[in-house]
């Protein structure tokens, strides 16, 4: 045991010594394998971090929830390992003692501007992910219109095709869609006049056949209506218009124009969205697509009291054509084909008068009613009205006249017993 003096000497000698922490380096060189497998682990958990991010990013474009969260978990996982390989460095390494506060405030500064641009690198790759999803949205909403466009051209087609059913209240577009022309008084007067028109056109043939058949034209018009004195025996056309437009006509002012319908109650818009749907189309090809529509039964009603049996008898030799119509079919006939440009045309008009608020109403004129500028028109223009002679009678109402609001369309009127100036 040392004395006591001797004991004192040698702590004030240690004391006296100065003690320098050891530097990094050589803490690091004490084990250089352990060092060198950290490193390594940081890498290798570094390229599994990046791997984990790159499908985080994938899980987003497409947008897929349940792949997002799994990436984003295995990101979580793999910065926690870091942050674990980050504290065992500090445990095993500390920091050197001798650190001036200026180093620690520049390295504090560092840090902060990688965590910074770290940050704002992360915040650039979302920007553009979201942008490819806005992309890849912009390219699905345009795919959509182009299939939607494509739907409503074959719609369009289809509703002029089929949308003259029993159904066609159903079809109709006219709140959600447009009608390319407007309802106007000026519309259904040209539509009249493209009826009358048609009632003359089929009436060419119809006569050149009862020539052809060898039928007494003067008979077959007093048959008509008798006693009408004509100014001219070619005027005498007129009757036979005049037959057909009766029949054609006739059930013009109720809403199923006589046809049989299976209580289906028809609007506004739908009567208009028909005549739309008609116009433009041959009316045959709407009745091979349905023979048995409402048009379908219009045009079989009407054949069959415009053109008689003797009649066609006449024409053909035979009722063939007759007996497919009543059986439901529409032949494809020239003589047929002709008729269902007469029936469409009426069609029409009778589709357009109930498409009006209030209805078109028709009206007549009879036999032997006064002329009426007001309200008849005569068919023969050059006819002369003579001073203190009796106004002119009417002898035949060939086209009828309708009230159209507070408007009046004259009836197309032939004038019994008229003078015509030469």
């Amino acid at each position: 045991m040392l004395p006591t003096g001797v004991k004192d000497t040698q702590l004030r000698e240690s004391n006296s010594q100065k003690v320098h922490p050891q530097p990094m380096e050589e803490t690091n060189n004490q084990n250089p394998e352990a060092f060198e497998a950290l490193i390594s682990k940081i890498f290798n958990n570094i390229s599994s971090l990046k791997s984990a991010y790159i499908q985080l990013q994938d899980a987003h474009t497409p947008y897929d929830p349940d792949k997002i969260q799994d990436a984003d978990k295995l990101v979580i996982s793999e910065l926690k390992h870091l942050s674990e390989l980050k504290h065992f460095y500090r445990e095993n390494n500390p920091k050197p003692v001798c650190v001036s506060p200026q180093d620690s405030r520049l390295a504090a500064e560092i840090q902060e501007q990688q965590s910074l641009l770290k940050t704002y690198e992360v915040m650039v790759k979302k920007f553009q992910s979201e942008i490819q999803n806005k992309d890849s949205e912009i390219v699905q909403l345009q795919q959509q219109i182009e299939e939607a466009n494509q739907k409503r051209v074959k719609l369009e087609k289809n509703l002029k095709l089929r949308g003259l059913s029993t159904k066609e209240s159903e079809l109709s577009t006219g709140k959600n869609g447009f009608f390319p022309v407007d309802l106007t008084t000026e519309l259904f007067t040209s539509t009249v006049e493209a009826a009358y028109k048609a009632i003359h056109d089929f009436s060419k043939p119809l006569i050149n056949m009862m020539k052809a058949a060898g039928w007494d034209l003067d008979a077959a018009a007093n048959s008509i209506e008798l006693n009408v004195v004509y100014a001219k025996r070619a005027h005498k056309k007129y009757a036979f218009e005049s037959h057909i437009c009766q029949r054609m006509f006739s059930g013009f002012q109720q809403e199923n124009f006589s046809i049989k319908l299976d209580d289906i109650t028809v609007g506004k818009e739908s009567f208009f969205h028909q005549y739309l749907a008609m116009r433009e189309i041959d009316p045959l090809d709407v009745l091979g697509q349905n023979p048995d529509s409402i048009f379908g039964k219009f045009c079989r009603s009407k054949y069959l009291v415009v053109v008689h049996p003797k009649m066609e008898a006449s024409f053909f030799g035979n009722l063939d054509q007759r007996n497919y119509v009543m059986g439901g079919g529409h032949p494809r006939t020239p003589f047929y084909q002709a008729f269902l440009k007469l029936a469409k045309s009426i069609w029409l008009l009778h589709r357009l008068a109930y498409s009006f608020e209030p209805n078109v109403k028709l009206f007549q004129v009879k036999r032997g009613s006064e002329f009426s500028e007001v309200y008849t028109e005569s068919v023969v223009k050059n006819f002369v009205m003579v001073e203190n002679d009796q106004k002119p009678k009417v002898g035949l109402m060939v086209m009828p006249g309708f009230w159209i609001g507070s408007s009046v369309i004259q009836s197309r009127v032939y004038l019994s017993g008229m003078k015509v100036d030469e």
